[in-house]
C-alpha cells in the first residue's frame, strides 16, 4: 500500500521534530501495511521547501529503512504565487518522485479568482493536479461546486484517511463520505505529521471505502491509483463521477452534509440546520 502523502521527513516543517520521531512514524505506517511512503514536506509561507536539506535527510532515512520501506519525494505545495512561478520553471519540481503529479493545496479560508489561472498555468506546463484534503479546507466545503469544476478540468482528489474516521470533526467526515459515494475520490493519504496528533493510520480508512466502493474500487484508491501516480502513468479509466454536471446545484443532504446556501423567499443566505450544527471548522 503507497501513502502519497506524509510529512516523514523530519526537522523541515511541522512534521516529525527529530530523527527519532521520523522513524517512530515509519513504525506505525509499517504496522498500518504501508510499504511505500510519498514523504511530502510543505512549501509554503511558513516553510520554503529546502531541497539539499530535504534530500540529505530522505537519504538517511532510505538507508535506515531499506528493504522495509521505500520512500520517495513530492511535496505538499501551496498554490502561492511564488510557489507557482517557481513550479512554471522548473517541472517537474515538487511532483511526485518528479514524475508529474502534483499534491496541491489551496488556502482554508478564501480562494482568489486568480487561483484558476494558477492551476490552468500548472497544467499547461505539464504537471497531473492532485487537490489535497479538500473534506479540511472550509472554501470547499462551502463552494462545491469549484471542486466539481476542477474534477472537469482534469484535477484528481486526495482526501485524508483521518477525515472518513471522524479524527478531523464531522463536518470533515461527512464531506469526505459525501464525495467518495459520488466517486470524486481517487487516492486517500494519512498526511502523517506526528505518531500522536497525526499518527499514519489507513486501515480503518481502507475498510470504510471498502464498504461504499467494493474490494476493487478499494484495491484502485489505495493502490492502483497511487502507484500511477508514483510512476507517471496515467490512471485507469475512474468510475463516472456523479452531480459533476456544470452548473448543477450540489446539496448533500443530512446524514452527509449540507454544503450549498439557500436563499430564502426574500433573497437572504441561509444555512441549513445540518451545516448550523456542524459549521465549526476542522
Amino acid at each position: 500500500m503507497i501513502d502519497l502523502h506524509h510529512h516523514l521527513i523530519y526537522g523541515v516543517d511541522d512534521g516529525p521534530a527529530d530523527l527519532a520521531t521520523s522513524l517512530s512514524l515509519a513504525e506505525m505506517a509499517l504496522a498500518e501495511g504501508i510499504t511505500q511512503i510519498v514523504c511530502t514536506p510543505h512549501a509554503n509561507a511558513s516553510y520554503t521547501y529546502p531541497l539539499p536539506l530535504i534530500q540529505n535527510r530522505l537519504q538517511e532515512l532510505r538507508d535506515l529503512l531499506a528493504e522495509r520501506l521505500e520512500l520517495h519525494l513530492g511535496c505538499d505545495f501551496h498554490l502561492s504565487s511564488e510557489n507557482v512561478s517557481d513550479a512554471l520553471l522548473s517541472f517537474p519540481r515538487y511532483s511526485i518522485a518528479e514524475r508529474g503529479y502534483l499534491l496541491v493545496e489551496f488556502p482554508d479560508l478564501l480562494i482568489p479568482p486568480d487561483m484558476e489561472t494558477a492551476l490552468y498555468q500548472l497544467q499547461s506546463a505539464g504537471y497531473t493536479l492532485i487537490i489535497t484534503h479538500p473534506e479540511r479546507c472550509p472554501a470547499i466545503q462551502q463552494q462545491p461546486g469549484r471542486l466539481a469544476t476542477w474534477i472537469r478540468r482534469g484535477a484528481l482528489v486526495q482526501i485524508t484517511a483521518g477525515s472518513l474516521t471522524g479524527r478531523f470533526g464531522p463536518q470533515a467526515e461527512a464531506f469526505s463520505k459525501a464525495i467518495l459515494k459520488r466517486h470524486w475520490v481517487h487516492f486517500v493519504a494519512t498526511d502523517a505529521h506526528h505518531p500522536e496528533w497525526r499518527p499514519p493510520r489507513m486501515q480503518r480508512a481502507m475498510g470504510i471505502v471498502r464498504n461504499s466502493q467494493g474490494e476493487a474500487g478499494m484495491e484502485r484508491i489505495f493502490q492502483r491509483n497511487p502507484l500511477a501516480a508514483l510512476t507517471g502513468e496515467r490512471l485507469e479509466e475512474q468510475p463516472t463521477p456523479l452531480d459533476l454536471e456544470e452548473d448543477k446545484e450540489l446539496d448533500f443532504q443530512q446524514g452527509e452534509l449540507y454544503v450549498v446556501r439557500r436563499r430564502n423567499s426574500y433573497g437572504a443566505l441561509h444555512t441549513p440546520l445540518w451545516s448550523r450544527i456542524f459549521g465549526r471548522g476542522v
